[in-house]
């Protein structure tokens, strides 16, 4: 048995990728690095039984996963870990509203314009405030509450005109200064340098975001979410609290993670989702509407694993609580080999 593990988005192993090669090496199975710019790189691919790419939100990824996880999986027949059913909407809040909104899941009511004048026509009704979300991005960094006719005008004409880069939104504060952390900073812009030094392009996100529009409704009295993650038949969950004076959780590092909290109507309907849409992996962010229903408002097949691991236990299917922590990649594993009894170091 041979495990193919592609590089990340900085060309390195991070340790979310090497957390599948500590559980490989434990369980004595063969793995390899691999590098979809090497030449011999389609030789090796022929060899594996399970592909893992775990390709992020910039732009080179995005080119790069869509192009050859097709072609490995479909048409050379090899398991992908995500495969195109669970990764063909990643990181694009358009494709995952229509997907999910198509059968009738409950989703945060939106409103999606690929026509300017449309879009201007639109707004001339609409209830203020609203939520205004670039379809890309992480941490709420595309993510703003527009309060009037005014900024909703300019936002529209704007993506209709020059278009936006992912983190720029034009005159409104950038949420990632609410989350300013000085060792982080430093190491964010240190690791860049040396980047830059070597040569390299530092620069994620070079496609704009132009020629449509996504509104979202503002669902007031929503001081956390809940991110409800399904992993094969597992579910996990936890809840993220906004910031302070903010309507934003997500990224705001305020978690609770008792299971005692957690509101078990989320926990079927993502099972339900994951379920019936055949995804191995998912993450659904749970807000309430004004009915105090739950709505969902994005979901992603990748998250931060010590978030998981972070979790008391998990439910199966049949809402049981197993208790223990669990690293994600481990299950991940478990499901793309087809190895139940495959131990966790």
């Amino acid at each position: 048995m041979l495990v193919g593990i592609h590089k990340d988005q900085y060309g390195k192993f991070c340790p979310f990728l090497q957390k599948y090669e500590e559980i490989l090496d434990y369980n004595r199975i063969n793995h390899i690095r691999l590098d979809a710019s090497d030449t011999n790189f389609w030789n090796i691919i022929k060899k594996l039984d399970l592909f893992i790419f775990r390709w992020r939100q910039i732009d080179d990824h995005h080119q790069m996963a869509k192009t050859i996880i097709p072609i490995i999986e479909k048409e050379m027949g090899i398991k992908c870990f995500p495969n195109m059913r669970t990764c063909w909407h990643y990181d694009d809040k358009i494709r995952q509203y229509y997907l999910l909104k198509s059968h009738d899941f409950p989703m945060v009511e939106s409103w999606i314009f690929w026509d300017k004048k449309k879009a201007l026509n639109w707004i001339k009704n609409a209830d203020f405030p609203l939520v205004f979300k670039l379809k890309g991005g992480a941490g709420s960094v595309n993510v703003i509450l527009v309060n009037n006719k005014s900024q909703s005008k300019k936002l529209i004409n704007r993506m209709f005109n020059r278009g936006i880069l992912s983190g720029k939104i034009p005159g409104f504060g950038n949420v990632k200064y609410k989350d300013l952390n000085l060792y982080k900073t430093i190491h964010h812009w240190g690791g860049n340098l040396l980047r830059k030094l070597r040569g390299e392009d530092i620069s994620s996100f070079w496609q704009k975001h132009k020629n449509y529009v996504l509104f979202q409704k503002f669902l007031p009295n929503n001081d956390y979410d809940t991110r409800v993650t399904i992993i094969g038949e597992r579910a996990f969950a936890y809840r993220r609290f906004t910031r302070e004076k903010d309507f934003r959780s997500s990224g705001s590092g305020k978690i609770d993670y008792n299971e005692k909290e957690i509101d078990m109507t989320l926990i079927k309907v993502a099972l339900e989702i994951s379920n019936k849409m055949k995804f191995q992996s998912m993450a659904y962010d749970f807000l309430y509407d004004e009915n105090g229903k739950p709505a969902i408002s994005e979901i992603s097949y990748t998250y931060v694993d010590i978030l998981i691991r972070n979790c008391l236990g998990y439910w199966d299917s049949k809402l049981n609580w197993h208790e223990g922590h669990y690293w994600p990649q481990y299950f991940h594993l478990i499901d793309a080999l087809n190895l139940p009894d495959l131990m966790q170091p």
